[in-house]
């Protein structure tokens, strides 16, 4: 085994250390530390280091950090190989981030990423394409973007506040108090091209909460997304991916709830709960195959809960939509 400095580390030496560490932890208190135990931290993994948020900005900390602070930690954990990026018990103020491969974004229970209501902190990611798909015209900007990723995640328990509000015109015609608007309004999660993605428990609020672009191998698991603080507010928005799976979520949107446009493969979606002024299983613009739905409640739905936009070129085939409860809602299904 070889750590970042390649020195070379022998199976007989690792499992020795590993031995004298569960000694030491057995015989010493957490007040006296020994010798040993600090010798031990020299022996580094690349790629398992954790960068905490709070090491990136020098000074007390404050209730509100500069979006800087994470930036720095994102930017630096991939440069080991990746890593866990913690945000611990706070709030941080963040702009735009990019979420680099072979990195975990993990957020303590007491922690916040609270989206900056100042328009001049986000910036457009070149790499997401807005044409190729009628859905991509929605823009490419977002508060975390993921570009040709692998082995990127969300985890912990925390919260990702987009500020939604601050992104609405308050009369038609005039600025929100963010500055931009329309399709320059940010997007919380916006990746593309993505491999091997998982995103575990965590809240936000926003425009589209996660948007999904030509990516596979997704996970979205345990997720509470209340986003119905603006117009054309989506929860989940797939466009030409494959092999995702989504369970155990609950979506409050005011429009689409879990949109699966272009060619979508290989979905399953189950245990969610959705509520939304719009649709929340609108498929079409591709080919949609080898998809199942089931064990979900639908409540508080206008404007039909299954929708499927059959243009030209489009196809469906093989899904499967079984143990749904639809509660108060328009239309149920609508071709």
């Amino acid at each position: 085994m070889k750590t970042g400095n390649d020195a070379v580390i022998s199976r007989r030496r690792w499992l020795g250390a590993a031995a004298t560490a569960a000694s030491v932890g057995s015989s010493c208190s957490p007040a006296q530390p020994s010798p040993t135990t600090t010798n031990l931290l020299v022996i580094t993994i690349p790629g398992a280091r954790t960068y905490n948020v709070r090491d990136f900005e020098p000074g007390a900390m404050g209730p509100r950090s500069t979006p800087r602070r994470c930036k720095r930690a994102t930017d630096t954990c991939p440069s080991d190989r990746g890593g866990t990026v913690l945000v611990s018990s706070g709030t941080y103020v963040i702009g735009t981030n990019e979420l680099k491969s072979n990195v975990t974004l993990h957020l303590a229970a007491s922690a916040t990423l609270l989206g900056s209501a100042k328009g001049s902190q986000y910036h457009a990611a070149d790499a997401i394409p807005l044409t190729g798909n009628s859905m991509l015209n929605d823009g490419n900007v977002a508060l975390i973007f993921a570009v040709s990723g692998e082995n990127t995640a969300l985890r912990g328990p925390g919260r990702i506040d987009g500020q939604g509000a601050q992104f609405r015109s308050p009369l038609r015609g005039f600025q929100p108090p963010s500055g931009p608007g329309g399709s320059q309004r940010p997007t919380i999660f916006c990746f593309i091209v993505a491999k091997i993605f998982s995103c575990v428990t965590s809240l936000w609020r926003r425009v589209h909460s996660i948007r999904v672009i030509q990516s596979s191998f997704v996970k979205m698991e345990g997720l509470d997304i209340h986003n119905r603080v603006n117009h054309n507010n989506d929860g989940f928005h797939f466009i030409n991916c494959e092999y995702v799976h989504i369970s155990n979520c609950d979506v409050i949107c005011q429009d689409d709830a879990c949109a699966l446009f272009g060619s979508c493969r290989f979905v399953t979606l189950s245990n969610c709960t959705f509520s939304t002024r719009w649709s929340v299983f609108p498929y079409g613009g591709g080919v949609a195959e080898n998809i199942t739905v089931s064990d979900c409640l639908t409540t508080q739905t206008f404007g039909s809960p299954i929708k499927m936009c059959c243009g030209p070129g489009s196809r469906f085939e093989n899904m499967i939509f079984s143990n749904l409860v639809m509660n108060n809602v328009t239309g149920p299904i609508r071709n």
